[in-house]
């Protein structure tokens, strides 16, 4: 008589004041493979929930002391058990008491006297029911583990709280604000350092610059070597993503910079960063095997060439980004970059940030 939803694991948890009800309630179940514990009123089932969860509660309406819709606005309260299936009893016909039920939480009404056969039919539809459901949650947390990769928590809780209906799981077109920063110096601190030496340093390195882009909303893009890449506008955009994108930059020079007086072997490496902001196609990107959330076009290769333009400690903008800025940066003016690799831009009209006003550090000259 057992199925995958009345599995022995089930547990089904019968709160009725009625001892012969609670009786029949329990035979009826435990025939078909489930486990049963009772609970005599309202106040006893609460107590028995906050100890061990079951997987379905049977719950009747009119119970001494604690009646069951109070019981009912108590669980569907807590964020623990607001997803437990309730099937609620009652020996009243009258309409609104299961209006009234339903509107509190309740997944389901039996009408007393019980017929065991629709008893068991109901019980089994919650669970399935909850099951879907548990499904669900454990890909949910599947999914906000891999998108820990690439947002910050609260972003990531907007995506999946459905606000932001679109995961960019096809590719879609967004503008977007990219930052590309380049670490130099490894080619001449490798020779006389082993392996471990060298990947502890760029762990280093990236351990104090990548939450930056997180602190700000950005998006992590990927690492490349000696360098990696964000951008700010999706999955989720916000009007000021490249005063963002900036900030991070600025941040990130301050950071490197504190980071070298903390470890002298760093005096030797620089950091240098471009900003670009355009139209890009967003999406995931690989197969079932290896995926990534990534951009494609211009502004990722673009933003690439500002930042191996850019001189040490130096944060190069297009004029784009720079145009969103308005009067916030101090800027001066950059002779223009010819990028001649595929994908880049060819000729980037560039400038270089100077400080932002209000921020805590101010680029190199």
């Amino acid at each position: 008589m057992s199925s995958a939803t009345n599995r022995p694991s089930s547990l089904v948890l019968v709160v009725d004041d009625d001892a012969v009800s609670r009786i029949m309630l329990r035979r009826s179940l435990e025939l078909y493979g489930y486990q049963v514990i009772e609970a005599d009123d309202g106040e006893q089932c609460l107590s028995i929930v906050s100890q061990q969860m079951p997987d379905l509660i049977v719950l009747d309406g009119v119970m001494p002391r604690m009646d069951g819709f109070t019981v009912l606005s108590r669980l569907r309260a807590e964020d623990r058990t607001r997803a437990v299936p309730i099937l609620m009893l009652t020996a009243l016909q009258d309409v609104a008491y299961k209006v009234r039920g339903f509107e509190l939480g309740a997944d389901d009404f039996l009408n007393k006297p019980i017929d065991r056969v629709e008893l068991v039919a109901r019980v089994r539809a919650l669970l399935r029911l909850k099951q879907y459901h548990d499904e669900l949650e454990q890909k949910n947390v599947l999914l906000r583990q891999a998108l820990s990769r690439y947002v910050v928590e609260d972003v990531a809780n907007e995506l999946l709280s459905h606000k932001q209906s679109n995961l960019y799981v096809s590719g879609q077109s967004s503008r977007v604000s990219v930052l590309f920063a380049d670490i130099r110096g490894f080619p001449g601190y490798m020779p006389g350092h082993d392996a471990q030496a060298v990947i502890r340093l760029i762990n280093t390195i990236f351990a104090r610059l990548v939450p930056v882009v997180f602190a700000h909303r950005g998006t992590f893009n990927k690492t490349m070597s000696e360098a990696f890449a964000a951008f700010f506008g999706a999955p989720v955009p916000y009007p000021d993503d490249a005063l963002r994108a900036v900030q991070s930059a600025v941040q990130m020079q301050s950071a490197f910079a504190a980071l070298q007086d903390e470890q002298p072997e760093l005096k030797s490496f620089s950091l240098g960063i471009g900003v670009y902001t355009g139209d890009a196609v967003v999406g995931y990107v690989g197969s079932d095997q290896a995926m990534d959330y990534t951009i494609l076009g211009v502004p990722p290769n673009a933003a690439r060439g500002l930042a191996e333009f850019a001189g040490s400690g130096q944060i190069l903008l297009d004029q784009n980004t720079a145009g969103l800025l308005g009067s916030r940066a101090v800027i001066e003016s950059a002779p223009p970059l010819v990028m001649q690799r595929k994908g880049e831009p060819g000729t980037v009209e560039s400038v270089r940030l100077v400080s932002l006003p209000g921020d805590a550090a101010q680029a190199k000259s």
